[in-house]
């Protein structure tokens, strides 16, 4: 694969770098959509606050449903609820560990 001779003939220590970036950024999209499924309810909150009855403007939907998403990133990159922070630290201390295994 194209991939594995890529990555054979980068250094040992960019590999686990571009690793680590990989994981940092999988860790925070999985916390963006944690937040994006938490914001939901105040989305929808907003209009029947208003007493409006529900709308079926399924732009206005979209649009309010890309600036939930855009928020939830932005929190998310900002450093969230430190859920991304736990994943990619867990994540990175059972790399080491199974690391020290095979090395045993």
């Amino acid at each position: 694969m194209k991939i594995s001779s890529d990555v054979a003939s980068q250094p040992t220590a960019a590999v686990e770098e571009q690793k680590q970036a990989k994981l940092v950024d999988a860790a925070q999209q999985f916390e963006a959509i944690m937040l994006q499924e938490l914001l939901k309810p105040m989305q929808h909150g907003e209009s029947s606050r208003e007493g409006e009855e529900k709308s079926d403007d399924t732009a206005s939907d979209t649009i309010s449903s890309f600036g939930t998403e855009a928020i939830a990133k932005a929190i998310s990159k900002g450093g969230g609820f430190g859920i991304a922070k736990q994943i990619v630290s867990k994540v990175t201390l059972e790399h080491q560990r199974s690391s020290e295994k095979k090395i045993s």
